[in-house]
């Protein structure tokens, strides 16, 4: 799906959940969709206080996350070592990730535990993540002995 749809999309989702569609807002999600890379809250406010000196960080904050939420569906929100990371949600298909703690490549993987899940007695799950946090074969020989 190209961009400009999937922003059309996402615009769509906070007006019908009664949400105003401002300026800001459709900034910082062209941001996400500019750019594979995860962005901590931290990195997201710096950027958008450039156009928007105002801002606060717990606005900032608090928009990544009402997107991340599962009935927006916008961002996913990532745990790392040095903090929550955000990126936009993959929307090709059902996957999951490998990622590197160090270089935050991420490889999709298919294999999805949520069978297992399934077959657990008296537990309906609604939606679920499944991560793998590592290096990469090109961070391997960087990270110090553990």
């Amino acid at each position: 799906m190209a961009d400009t749809d999937r922003m059309k999309e996402w615009v769509q989702i906070m007006s019908d959940r009664g949400w105003r569609v401002t300026s800001q807002r459709k900034s910082l999600l062209e941001l996400f969709l500019a750019s594979e890379r995860y962005w901590s809250p931290l990195d997201v406010y710096e950027e958008m206080k450039r156009d928007y000196p105002g801002v606060s960080y717990d606005t900032v904050y608090r928009n990544l996350r009402l997107l991340s939420e599962p009935d927006m569906g916008m961002l996913e929100q990532f745990h790392f070592q040095d903090g929550m990371k955000f990126r936009a949600r993959c929307e090709t298909h059902h996957h999951h990730h490998m990622i590197c703690m160090q270089c935050e490549k991420t490889i999709p993987f298919e294999f999805c535990p949520l069978p297992f899940v399934g077959q657990q007695p008296d537990f309906e799950a609604v939606t679920h993540r499944f991560e793998i946090y590592g290096y990469c074969g090109n961070c391997q020989e960087a990270v110090p002995e553990k």
